[in-house]
């Protein structure tokens, strides 16, 4: 009975996180701009990579009988650097001057630039 249910938490884990993977070409596919592609891919990638590697850690666990560590640690680590990676990449295609979407509603960092710019060219004199 215990193996049944532990294979349900797995399986369901794991196809969480095929469904996540999904969602994240769909996106990469029908999204318009850099910006939209960059989230798509930074929140649901990493979504579903972590419940690949969760399901993979519970059968390990259950089913094996052993505590797989660097699974955790994998999991850690892509939970830290795939969000910070989406927005490095996000951020460095808006300051080398990549078109928002026509359609986009509101430019938030378009005045922090200017201003920054402006101090930067005030600390050059």
């Amino acid at each position: 009975m215990t193996t049944i249910i532990a294979n349900i938490l797995i399986v369901s884990t794991i196809v969480f996180g095929v469904i996540f993977i999904l969602v994240t070409a769909i996106g990469l596919i029908r999204l318009p701009d850099v910006y939209s592609r960059t989230h798509a891919a930074s929140k649901s990638a990493t979504l579903g990579v972590m419940f690949i590697l969760l399901g993979v850690f519970l059968h390990f666990w259950l089913i094996e009988g052993h505590i797989n560590t660097r699974i955790l640690l994998g999991i850690v680590f892509l939970f830290i650097t795939g969000p910070v990676g989406g927005h490095v990449i996000g951020r460095s295609a808006y300051l080398t001057g990549v078109k928002l979407w026509d359609k986009s509603v509101k430019d938030e960092l378009a005045p922090v630039v200017a201003e920054r710019k402006k101090q930067h060219e005030q600390n050059k004199t």
